[in-house]
């Protein structure tokens, strides 16, 4: 229903969750992982929200349309803990989650997933297009760090 996903669709999602890496995504971007989601600091960042993050399921599905509840539940849940962890970590001052679905929703990746992005005052997210070129992983490294840091120090925030 309602998919644009090409025949033989090779999945940057689906590889960085099976361990794989491209040239744009790396196994050391991940920053939490459980059996049903995982999310990462993503390359592609928006000029005044860096450090953002991208959360998928880690069984294959398009968009929103095709999630299953459990899949959709097990998403939000992380996105719940990395939204916390970007408040605590980043010194920002809020948060905002975005996804979209189909071309005219402005879906350019094939598997369903969810940003969550640091926001600041007058920071114009929603006014302003993504940096051309991907971040290196060098810049995202601090941002990795701090949150692997965090959850290290205070395990999971969906079992308390």
């Amino acid at each position: 229903m309602f998919n644009h996903e090409p025949p033989d669709y090779p999945c940057p999602f689906c590889l960085l969750i099976t361990s794989g890496e491209n040239e744009l995504i790396s196994r050391h971007d991940v920053v939490r992982q459980n059996e049903r989601a995982t999310a990462w600091v993503s390359p592609r960042w928006w000029p005044n929200n860096h450090g953002n993050v991208l959360v998928v399921p880690n069984a294959h599905y398009e968009n929103l349309y095709d999630l299953p509840p459990a899949w959709g539940h097990a998403v939000h849940d992380l996105v719940r803990e990395v939204a916390i962890a970007i408040r605590h970590t980043y010194d920002c001052a809020g948060v905002s989650t975005r996804q979209h679905n189909e071309p005219a929703g402005y879906q350019d990746v094939w598997h369903y997933h969810m940003h969550v992005f640091p926001r600041y005052p007058d920071d114009q997210l929603y006014n302003s297009l993504h940096l051309r070129d991907p971040v290196p992983a060098e810049a995202r490294r601090p941002y990795v760090d701090r949150l692997r840091r965090y959850f290290d120090e205070r395990g999971s925030l969906t079992d308390s």
